[in-house]
């Protein structure tokens, strides 16, 4: 059986959501196994024996978080050259934007070779205020439908061996 590792990190509870979400959706489709890790919990040898991965990340300072960056640096170079062509995708929650941390997470998985298999799924919170930004996040059930999909075609994709 494939399997579909999902690496997230989360200090207010929106990008858990996401990637619970995520998770939900993949294992409904039934053909891979999922394993959903926070990322401090995620290393070298999770991403060696996967087939395929979602990171998802909050967006802070315009970037990825700390914790998810500290996973790539710690697992980057014991993997190099060793995840060719699989196939990945990101979930970002942000407060405005979002598309920075995008494009850090596409530099990572270039560097490792990955390939993209959908946009950058980002769900925007329009947090603005300190105090908006560090409140608990509550995800909208449209945007967790997003996420659950997102699971689910990753999970189709990997079963069927269309990636």
């Amino acid at each position: 059986m494939r399997t579909l590792l999902i690496v997230y990190h989360s200090q207010t509870g929106g990008t858990r959501q996401m990637a619970e979400a995520a998770a939900e959706g993949a294992r409904e489709e039934g053909s891979v196994d999922v394993r959903l890790l926070h990322a401090s919990q995620a290393g070298p040898d999770d991403v060696l024996h996967a087939d395929g991965y979602l990171f998802a990340t909050p967006e802070n300072l315009a970037a990825i978080s700390g914790q998810l960056k500290d996973f790539f640096d710690r697992s980057y170079y014991p993997v190099l050259d060793r995840l060719n062509g699989r196939p990945y995708a990101s979930l970002i929650c942000a407060g405005s934007d979002g598309h920075n941390a995008a494009r850090q997470i596409e530099r990572i998985a270039t560097g490792w070779r990955l390939k993209a298999v959908a946009e950058p799924l980002i769900v925007c919170t329009h947090a603005q205020t300190p105090e908006a930004i560090l409140a608990a996040k509550r995800i909208g059930e449209e945007e967790l439908m997003g996420c659950r999909a997102l699971g689910e075609s990753m999970a189709a994709g990997l079963g069927l061996g269309v990636f």
